[in-house]
C-alpha cells in the first residue's frame, strides 16, 4: 500500500495505450464524422420532413433547435460524467445512444416523435467530441499531440463540407428517412472498435474511485441556464428577439440561472464544471479562441450556402458542391499544421492563421450577384486555408499548463466554447443580415427616382420585352415596375452579405496579436512534466 502513490505518479506521465495510438485516433474520430455528418444533412432534409409528416416549415426547425438544445447541455458537463462513470464507458454509452436515436428518429411516424428522439440523439452526440478530444490528448504524447488533432480535424471540418451535397443526393433519390438510417453501421463499426482499442489511463481509473457525489444542483443549474441560453439564441431573430416575451423570459431566465451557477460551482469542492480552470492563462484564453474560432467556422459555413440558395439561386447539392473543395483544402493543411506544430511557436502559428483567415474573409467582401461557380469555389478555399493553423495549435495549447487529470473537464470546456461560439455567431449574423439589408433597402430605395433616364430606360426595355412575350402594355408596365423592385431587394442583399464578411474579417484582424498572452508552450515530450508543475 505504502507503494501505491508512487505507482499511480509515474503512470500519470508515463502510461501508453495498450494499442497503435493512431488506431485509437481513427476509431475516435469515426464517431464524429459521423455525428458532424448528420448534424448537417439535416438541414438540408428540413423540407422534406415538414412536407411528409405533415408540419410547418416553422414547427420542422425543432429537429435541429431540439438537436442544438440537448447537446449544449451535455457539453459542459461531459467532463465530470466522464470522471464519474468512466471515459471508455462514457464515450461508448453515447456512441451507443446516438445510433440508437438515429432508428428511432429515422422510423418515427410523428413529428413530436422525431423530436424527441433528436433530443435523445442530441445528449448522445453532444458528448462525442469532449470525450474524444481528451481520449487523444492522452493517447498521444504532447510533441504528437498536434497530428492528433489534424487527423481529428479533418472530420469535423470535411463533414459539414459534403454534408449538404450528400444529404440532397439522399433526400432526391431516396427519402429524408436514409440520413438517419445511414448512421446505424457507422455506428456499429464504431462501437466495435471503440471497445477493443479505447482504454481508460490508470489516473482516470483511480479518480473514478475518489470522486464525490454527484453535484446535483450544479446539474440542475447548468441544464436550465445553458437549455435557454441556446433556445434564445436559435430562436430570437425569428422571435424579434426581445420583441417577443418568450424570448424575454428565457433571456433572464438563462442570466439568472447562469450567474447563480458560476457562484455554485466556484465554491463546490467537486463542480460539475471546473471554472477555476479558466484562472490557468493559457488554458482561459485558448477558450477565448475556441469561442471565436466557433463563430468563424460556423458563421460562414452558414453565410455562403445562404448567399448560393437564396440570391443565387442554387440547390443545397450545388451550394454543398461549392463548399467542398474548401474542405479538401483543410485535409491537406491539417496534416501540415499537424506537424509544423511542434517546430514552431504555437502562439506564432495561430497569429498567422487568423491572418490568413482574416484576408480571406476580407476577400469574401467582393462576392457578387454574377459571381461564377469556380470563383466561389476559389474564394471559399482561400478563407479556410488559415483555420488549420488555428484549430490545431488551439487544440494543443488547451492542454499546456494543465495537470493532465483535467483533461476530460479541458475537452469538454472548450468544445462548449466552440459551439457556444458557433451559436452565437449564426445568432448574431442572421440578425445582422436581417437589419443590415433594411437598411440598404431604404438607402438604395431613395435613389430609385422614377424620373430619372437610367431608370426609365429599364422599364422601357423591360416593358418592351415583356409585350415581346405576349403580355398587354398595362400589364407590362406593371411587371416591369416588380422586376425592378426584386432588383433593388436582391441588391439589398447581396450588400448585407458583404458587410457581413467585412465584420468577420475586422473581428478576426482585431484576434491577431491575442494568442502571445499565453506563455510559451513547452517543444518537446521530455517538458511535460515541467508544464504540468505550473
Amino acid at each position: 500500500m505504502p507503494e501505491q502513490p508512487p505507482k499511480q505518479s509515474s503512470d500519470i506521465h508515463d502510461w501508453k495505450p495498450s494499442h497503435n495510438p493512431w488506431a485509437v485516433a481513427l476509431t475516435v474520430t469515426l464517431a464524429t464524422f459521423m455525428e458532424v455528418l448528420d448534424t448537417s444533412i439535416a438541414n438540408v432534409a428540413l423540407p422534406h420532413m415538414a412536407g411528409s409528416l405533415g408540419a410547418s416549415q416553422e414547427e420542422s426547425t425543432w429537429v435541429l433547435t431540439s438537436y442544438l438544445v440537448s447537446s449544449a447541455i451535455i457539453l459542459p458537463i461531459s467532463g465530470w460524467l466522464m470522471a464519474r462513470f468512466g471515459r471508455k464507458r462514457f464515450y461508448m454509452a453515447c456512441v451507443t445512444m446516438f445510433t440508437v436515436c438515429s432508428l428511432l428518429c429515422g422510423i418515427a411516424p410523428t413529428l413530436p416523435i422525431l423530436i424527441f428522439a433528436r433530443i435523445l440523439q442530441g445528449l448522445g452526440g453532444g458528448g462525442l467530441a469532449p470525450s474524444e478530444q481528451a481520449i487523444l490528448a492522452d493517447s498521444f504524447p504532447v510533441a504528437k499531440r498536434g497530428q492528433a488533432f489534424a487527423v481529428y480535424g479533418m472530420a469535423v471540418v470535411c463533414a459539414p463540407a459534403i454534408g449538404p451535397t450528400l444529404g440532397g443526393w439522399i433526400t432526391d433519390n431516396f427519402n429524408w428517412h436514409w440520413i438517419f438510417f445511414i448512421n446505424l453501421p457507422v455506428g456499429l463499426i464504431s462501437l466495435y472498435l471503440s471497445n477493443r482499442m479505447v482504454e481508460d489511463p490508470p489516473y482516470l481509473k483511480v479518480k473514478k474511485e475518489t470522486i464525490g457525489k454527484i453535484d446535483s444542483m450544479g446539474l440542475g443549474l447548468v441544464a436550465v441556464g445553458v437549455g435557454c441560453l441556446e433556445f434564445v439564441l436559435d430562436k430570437g431573430q425569428e422571435k424579434d428577439w426581445f420583441g417577443d416575451t418568450k424570448i424575454t423570459a428565457f433571456a433572464i431566465l438563462a442570466a439568472c440561472t447562469l450567474a447563480v451557477f458560476v457562484w455554485w460551482e466556484w465554491r463546490h469542492p467537486d463542480p460539475i464544471v471546473d471554472l477555476k480552470l479558466l484562472k490557468n492563462r493559457n488554458f482561459g484564453t485558448a477558450v477565448f479562441l475556441q469561442f471565436v474560432l466557433g463563430m468563424v467556422l460556423f458563421g460562414s459555413t452558414v453565410l455562403i450556402p445562404q448567399f448560393l440558395q437564396v440570391l443565387m439561386g442554387y440547390t443545397a447539392e450545388r451550394a454543398g458542391m461549392a463548399l467542398s473543395p474548401g474542405a479538401l483544402v483543410l485535409i491537406v493543411m491539417m496534416p501540415i499544421a499537424g506537424k509544423i506544430v511542434n517546430k514552431m511557436d504555437a502562439r506564432l502559428l495561430v497569429s498567422i492563421g487568423y491572418f490568413v483567415t482574416a484576408a480571406g474573409l476580407y476577400n469574401l467582401t467582393r462576392l457578387d450577384l454574377d459571381v461564377s461557380f469556380g470563383t466561389i469555389v476559389l474564394w471559399r478555399s482561400l478563407q479556410v486555408m488559415g483555420l488549420s493553423f488555428v484549430f490545431i495549435p488551439i487544440s494543443t495549447l488547451n492542454y499546456v499548463g494543465v495537470p493532465r487529470d483535467k483533461n476530460n473537464q479541458i475537452s469538454s470546456f472548450s468544445n462548449f466554447a466552440r459551439n457556444l461560439g458557433g451559436s452565437v455567431g449564426t445568432a448574431m449574423l442572421t440578425t445582422f443580415l436581417q437589419r443590415t439589408e433594411q437598411t440598404h433597402q431604404q438607402s438604395l430605395a431613395a435613389h430609385v427616382i422614377p424620373g430619372s433616364v437610367a431608370y426609365s430606360g429599364f422599364i422601357d426595355a423591360t416593358k418592351d420585352a415583356l409585350m415581346k412575350l405576349g403580355h398587354s402594355a398595362n400589364a407590362a408596365s406593371q411587371m416591369a415596375s416588380g422586376q425592378a423592385y426584386q432588383i433593388m431587394l436582391r441588391q439589398a442583399s447581396m450588400l448585407s452579405y458583404q458587410n457581413a464578411f467585412w465584420v468577420l474579417s475586422v473581428i478576426i484582424a482585431c484576434l491577431i496579436p491575442l494568442p502571445f498572452i499565453m506563455r510559451k508552450p513547452p517543444k518537446a515530450e521530455g517538458t511535460q512534466k515541467e508544464a504540468m508543475a505550473h
